[in-house]
């Protein structure tokens, strides 16, 4: 259950990040623990998500972002992917009316021309559902990769260029970002990462780079509610300057 006081006293305080992503780590490493197979970790996980999107909603945010499976995890063990892509069939089907329950709207990132006819048909299906909902976007990347997220948006730069529609002039930061699939949400505010591991993986690298970040011990299967407003009120009391000093914040 949501600690429905604890969310009071967040939004009270002011600075609530706009958008979350989360690096959800750690689902092998707790099935190991337990004598479990890897696969029975991100099946626990699913309940990691659910409180994660139940905490956002409840917070306002705009877009929590999920590392759902990276384009890297393609070359883990056939046997792992296949129950993987299962999971991700059968939590789609289960999930999607609690979803338009809550208003959430679902985007993808990621190249989903990779995944298998049926999660990839299943993924559009609740995209479609869902898409005249007006709370909260959960965003998963699915076989997703910052760098190859780059090579697009520097591949289609360049096509309009030599087509003659962009000067090489025109082309700035924002331009990049607008060219990014994230554009629709925007960058950011706060990346969690659980399980402890102090790296980005790939993930949103240019999208990331003046996130606030909050790594956690715990393992994602292990996260819930009280977890989530742990990082938020982190966020909080930091002060993000983004190359200013204090005093320029302040005044």
């Amino acid at each position: 259950m949501i600690d429905q006081e604890r969310i009071r006293q967040i939004k009270n305080r002011g600075n609530i990040p706009r958008h979350v992503a989360i690096i959800m780590d750690g689902n092998g490493r707790w099935a190991k623990g337990r004598g479990l197979a890897r696969t029975e970790g991100h099946r626990a996980g699913i309940e990691s998500v659910r409180a994660a999107i139940e905490t956002a909603g409840a917070l306002g945010l705009t877009a929590l972002t999920l590392y759902t499976f990276s384009s890297e995890n393609w070359r883990r063990p056939k046997s792992e992917i296949t129950a993987l892509m299962n999971l991700l069939v059968r939590t789609i089907r289960r999930e999607t009316q609690e979803l338009e329950r809550q208003n959430v709207r679902l985007m993808i990132i990621g190249d989903l021309e990779s995944l298998p006819p049926t999660p990839r048909f299943g993924v559009r299906s609740t995209i479609n559902r869902l898409a005249k909902n007006t709370g909260l976007v959960v965003n998963l990347a699915l076989s997703y990769s910052g760098r190859q997220e780059l090579v697009y948006a520097v591949r289609n730069i360049a096509e309009e260029v030599a087509a003659g529609k962009l000067h090489p002039g025109q082309i700035d930061e924002n331009l990049i970002g607008r060219h990014l699939q994230t554009a629709p949400i925007g960058d950011p505010d706060l990346l969690i990462r659980t399980s402890g591991e102090m790296r980005l993986s790939n993930f949103l690298l240019w999208q990331l780079a003046y996130a606030e970040l909050y790594i956690t011990p715990i393992l994602w299967p292990d996260f819930r509610h009280e977890h989530f407003l742990d990082a938020i009120e982190t966020y909080q009391s930091r002060e993000r300057r983004f190359g200013k000093v204090s005093e320029q914040i302040t005044t």
